[in-house]
């Protein structure tokens, strides 16, 4: 039986586990973990977590042809291997929030694509979308002062994620007609952790690296670099992954994806109370000018297929 409000509890919940999740990528990117490695770690440990349970609940569901395989090499490679690459890119030069809000601009360049490239009828609402999502990236830039201090190499790497995930979606509502999205999700994984495992060899990588301590911000608490690496695989995907899922059942892709925008507010709120990432008036004002242009960017398309749920933004285009 559909339960929308537990569905709207259940997609909250995966936004705030991914919010705080920025944060904790963050300390572990200061702590001198290089970005590819960092996401190597995550898709590896999703991957093999995702295997694990499908493996024991559902084995058939990991039933793989060989013409599946180059269509799910460049969903996991672009889709989830250089989208959280990007992003952790982005938030080891950004604030999460202001990462957040570039990279949630997927949905619109989705609807110009489906536009522009596939013909589909839009509704007018995307100039609308298109304009105020411009403006508050104009904002929260705060190109006035030159750019508010924003780092170049941050803002690109955001606007790449933001490119790699719109892939996903476009590649996900293709891959959503043949799989489930619980297994369309896991092969991605997988692949995109065969993928680091080539792009970046372990053999450079010092393991003395994990057990250094690492000061969290809270008091003088201090933590392994491997428990905050284990926190980003566990409640920063798996867990997430799967609350999102839960909550499709009970809630439309659309209003799933209206909801979870919520993220980038609770990446900041969470980012602001414990590592003191303090935005200005404007660019808080830019990124509520933002999220309302994603929202009318959401509902833009005429008809959409159902895609599958992005492992690390959860807002189905």
């Amino acid at each position: 039986m559909s339960r929308p409000p537990l569905g709207y509890a259940l997609t909250v919940a995966a936004a705030g586990f991914f919010a705080v999740n920025g944060t904790v990528s963050t300390l572990a990117l200061q702590a001198g973990i290089p970005a590819p490695w960092l996401t190597a770690l995550r898709c590896g440990g999703a991957a093999v977590a995702l295997l694990a349970a499908l493996a024991v609940v559902a084995p058939e569901r990991l039933r793989l042809s060989w013409r599946e395989v180059p269509f799910l090499a460049a969903f996991g490679v672009v889709g989830v291997a250089l989208t959280q690459c990007l992003y952790y890119v982005a938030i080891g030069r950004l604030p999460v929030g202001i990462a957040l809000v570039f990279e949630m601009t997927a949905p619109v360049f989705i609807a110009l694509w489906v536009w522009l490239v596939r013909g589909e009828r839009v509704r007018r609402r995307l100039w609308a979308a298109l304009l105020l999502s411009l403006s508050g990236l104009t904002f929260v830039a705060e190109v006035w002062t030159g750019g508010g201090g924003l780092d170049a190499v941050g803002v690109v790497a955001a606007f790449g994620a933001a490119l790699c995930l719109a892939t996903y979606y476009l590649l996900g509502e293709r891959g959503a007609t043949t799989r489930d999205p619980v297994a369309l999700t896991c092969w991605s994984f997988v692949a995109a952790a065969l993928f680091w495992a080539v792009a970046a060899p372990w053999w450079p990588f010092d393991p003395a690296l994990l057990g250094a301590s690492v000061p969290v911000s809270l008091g003088s608490l201090q933590l392994p670099l491997w428990a905050l690496v284990c926190w980003i695989v566990v409640l920063g995907a798996v867990v997430p992954f799967w609350l999102s899922i839960a909550a499709l059942r009970h809630l439309p892709p659309t209003t799933a994806g209206l909801v979870a925008t919520v993220e980038p507010v609770l990446a900041s709120v969470v980012a602001w109370l414990w590592v003191e990432q303090v935005l200005s008036g404007w660019q808080v004002l830019g990124g509520v000018v933002v999220l309302v242009g994603i929202g009318l960017a959401q509902t833009a398309r005429r008809a959409a297929i159902r895609p599958a749920p992005v492992p690390e933004t959860v807002a189905p285009a």
